[in-house]
C-alpha cells in the first residue's frame, strides 16, 4: 500500500462525509510533496523543458567526444608580444567518464603533459608531468587554478565540468553577436572540486554549443571570459576552431587555435597513458 494512500485512509477512517475528508487529503498530499522534494530535489527542476533540452544536448555532446587535434596556444601580451606553444590534444568518453590528454611544448622545447579525468557525475582529477619532472603525478587541487604555461588558461579550464554540476538554471535568453542563445548559469556546490563559484554560458539555440562563457571564482579573484570562434562541424561533431581566454582587468589574452584534427579518432584506454605521452609520434609538429 502506498504511503499517500495510507495517510489518506487514516485521515478518513472516522465517519466523516466526503467534504470533511477533503481537507485531510490535501494535507496528506502536501506532506508527501515536501518529503519527495527532500528525497529527490532534482525532480523539482524537471518541469523546465528548455533547461532539460540545454543540459541534455550539452552533456550528450561531451559524452560523444572522441577527437584528436593539433594546433598552438598563444599568449598575447598587452603590448602585442606573442609567446607560442605547440599543442596536441585528444579526448574520449569512456563508461567511467571523460579522459582528456594534452601536451604543450614551449619555445625552448620544455613540455607539459596533462591527463584530466571527469567522472559521469562531474568529479574531476588531474595528473600532470611538468617540465623538469621525471614522472607524472597527481596535480594537487591547490594548483588547479595555476596559469597553464603562463597563459590565461588554468589546468582546470581544460575540461567543461561545470555542465555536470547539480545546480543549473536558465537566465533570460540573449543574443551574443548574431546568435540567439540560451543563457545557462551553473553554480558549484560544496561537493564540486573547482576554483569557480559559477559559470555562465551563452549557448547557441540551434547547435547547443557555447559561444561565450564567463567564469566567476570562489572568494577573491577576477572573472575569466572565454570566447569561441570558428564554430564548425568536423566529422559531424560541432567544435570551435579558436578559443580565447581573457582575465578581467588584465591586459592581453590567450588563444588556443586548432589547426587540424579528427572528430572520430576511435581512441581507447591505451591512448591515455600519460607516461607514454608523445612517444608514438603524437608530439605536435
Amino acid at each position: 500500500m502506498s504511503f499517500l494512500r495510507r495517510i489518506v485512509m487514516i485521515s478518513c477512517s472516522r465517519k466523516f462525509d466526503r467534504a470533511n475528508c477533503f481537507f485531510p487529503m490535501i494535507q496528506a498530499s502536501i506532506v508527501l510533496l515536501a518529503l519527495s522534494l527532500l528525497v529527490h530535489p532534482s525532480q523539482a527542476f524537471a518541469a523546465n523543458p528548455e533547461l532539460e533540452t540545454v543540459l541534455t544536448g550539452t552533456r550528450q555532446r561531451i559524452e560523444k567526444l572522441d577527437y584528436r587535434v593539433t594546433g598552438h596556444l598563444t599568449r598575447v601580451e598587452g603590448d602585442g608580444k606573442r609567446t607560442n606553444y605547440k599543442f596536441v590534444g585528444k579526448a574520449h568518453w569512456f563508461p567511467d567518464g571523460l579522459r582528456v590528454l594534452c601536451e604543450i611544448t614551449g619555445p625552448g622545447s620544455e613540455k607539459t603533459s596533462l591527463l584530466l579525468h571527469m567522472s559521469v557525475s562531474g568529479h574531476v582529477t588531474i595528473e600532470a608531468k611538468l617540465p623538469g619532472e621525471k614522472a607524472a603525478g597527481v596535480l594537487p587541487f591547490e594548483r588547479w587554478n595555476d596559469s597553464l604555461v603562463g597563459t590565461d588558461f588554468s589546468y582546470e579550464d581544460m575540461v567543461e565540468s561545470w555542465f555536470f554540476w547539480k545546480h543549473q538554471e536558465l537566465l533570460t535568453p540573449e543574443k551574443y553577436g548574431a546568435r540567439d542563445c540560451f543563457v545557462l548559469k551553473s553554480t558549484s556546490g560544496s561537493e564540486d572540486r573547482t576554483y569557480y563559484d559559477s559559470a555562465t554560458a551563452w549557448i547557441d539555440r540551434t547547435i547547443l554549443f557555447p559561444v561565450h562563457v564567463v567564469k566567476t571564482p570562489r572568494g577573491a579573484g577576477v572573472q575569466k571570459e572565454f570566447i569561441y570562434y570558428g564554430l564548425r562541424q568536423v566529422d559531424g561533431v560541432w567544435c570551435a576552431m579558436n578559443v580565447e581566454a581573457k582575465q578581467q582587468g588584465k591586459p592581453g589574452s590567450s588563444i588556443m587555435v586548432i589547426e587540424r584534427g579528427s572528430g572520430k579518432a576511435k581512441l581507447g584506454l591505451k591512448d591515455f597513458d600519460l607516461s607514454a605521452s608523445g612517444d608514438k609520434g603524437e608530439t605536435a609538429k
